[in-house]
């Protein structure tokens, strides 16, 4: 007698040539995440004491996804998009866009380098912020950003339309370059953004220098710099180095940034700029000294603290102003596992002020407070807790 075969429906064959597929192109996509909740206190804003619940004040809350694909040789291409939102009210984050954090696309080679092209961090990000060399940004967060964040350490903007070309590493050195298109026909240098940095790696010390250029930030619309983020001038550069060292239990930063702003109209914090006198500003300068350490009482308890000052000169058509900050920020954290901590912070800014008559006379730990305060001082405390995947 004769059999008849019998056909397999093919469902039974996808699985197997999904996997087929994987094992030849040998591709990644890795799905991960963090929510960072808690609970602010505010000692004055606007002359008020504030409660607040606030997402995202020490790292911020997102989501992303991440993949390879590898081309043979040490290449493979690569991807990022990562999106910002508010755990409160699960609004987007950044610039209320859904993947406004990050989103590349990207060559990788072991040979020749890194280049990615899309929505990224600035050069100065990568090299004081992802070094993890400044408490700002980093494992403090808001509550040790620096006046306004002016040098951005605290990753306020990201750069759109953005070329990003990192070296590969040779002898501890790795160098990095990036050009932000303006994408206006008529206009290449209006709302562009380019800069380079330099960064070295050798046994527990970490060094990094960098220098970034932006041209009419955020003053037009679809540019490198989107409006609101930063500073609104004709133009501004940053210039910061830095350095850690791990020792066995202490691990201290140094950070030192300079940041010039040409003809400032303001920033997202910086609510009142007109003059008394009816001046108009020509520049705002600014030199800040970070210093900061953790200590690790185990591998799950650590204790940080960090001191900021910061020195500015505020040019106008007829004077000179000196404003000066001085900030203390410090954090316990302890990990209940490998994704999840518990942590309490305390802020407190004090402002040496010029008496401007405008926003630069009121102590405001920006991105952390509920706001500006009434007066010189303030204080932030935060009760929070983090949970990855």
């Amino acid at each position: 007698m004769k059999r008849r075969s019998k056909k397999l429906p093919w469902y039974v064959f996808a699985p197997a040539l999904l996997l087929a597929g994987t094992a030849h192109a040998q591709q990644s996509i890795t799905l991960y995440g963090l929510i960072d909740e808690g609970l602010n206190f505010t000692s004055n804003a606007g002359g008020h004491r504030a409660w607040q619940m606030s997402s995202g004040d020490t790292f911020g809350s997102r989501w992303g996804l991440k993949g390879s694909e590898d081309l043979g040789g040490g290449d493979k291409a690569i991807f990022q998009l990562e999106n910002g939102f508010n755990v409160n009210s699960g609004k987007l984050g950044q610039d209320s866009s859904m993947f406004g954090r990050q989103a590349f696309v990207g060559l990788s080679s072991s040979r020749y380098g890194t280049l990615t092209l899309g929505r990224q961090y600035d050069t100065s990000v990568d090299a004081l912020g992802f070094g993890g060399i400044t408490a700002a940004g980093n494992w403090a967060g808001d509550i040790a950003t620096h006046p306004f964040d002016n040098d951005n350490t605290d990753w306020d903007f990201r750069v759109n339309n953005a070329v990003k070309y990192v070296t590969p590493t040779y002898r501890g050195l790795t160098a990095e370059a990036m050009y932000g298109f303006s994408n206006q026909p008529g206009g290449f240098s209006n709302n562009r953004v380019w800069g380079a940095t330099l960064n070295y790696q050798s046994g527990n010390l970490t060094a990094a220098a960098s220098y970034l250029k932006l041209n009419n930030p955020g003053l037009a619309a679809g540019g490198a710099v989107n409006s609101g983020d930063l500073f609104n001038g004709s133009s501004q550069q940053d210039i910061g180095v830095a350095a850690s060292y791990q020792f066995t239990h202490v691990l201290v930063g140094a950070a030192w940034s300079h940041v010039d702003v040409y003809n400032p109209a303001g920033n997202a914090w910086i609510d009142n700029t007109a003059l008394q006198n009816g001046a108009t500003w020509n520049a705002w300068k600014f030199d800040n000294f970070e210093l900061n350490a953790q200590y690790y009482f185990t591998h799950a308890l650590w204790l940080g603290a960090s001191y900021t000052f910061t020195m500015a000169h505020l040019y106008t058509s007829d004077t000179k102003y000196v404003p000066k900050w001085h900030q203390i920020g410090m954090m316990l954290d302890y990990d209940l596992s490998k994704r999840t901590s518990l942590y309490l912070q305390g802020a407190w800014q004090h402002v040496v002020s010029a008496r401007t008559g405008t926003s630069f006379d009121d102590a405001q730990i920006v991105d952390a407070s509920a706001g500006a305060s009434s007066g010189p001082n303030q204080m932030v405390y935060r009760m929070g807790m983090v949970h990855r995947f």
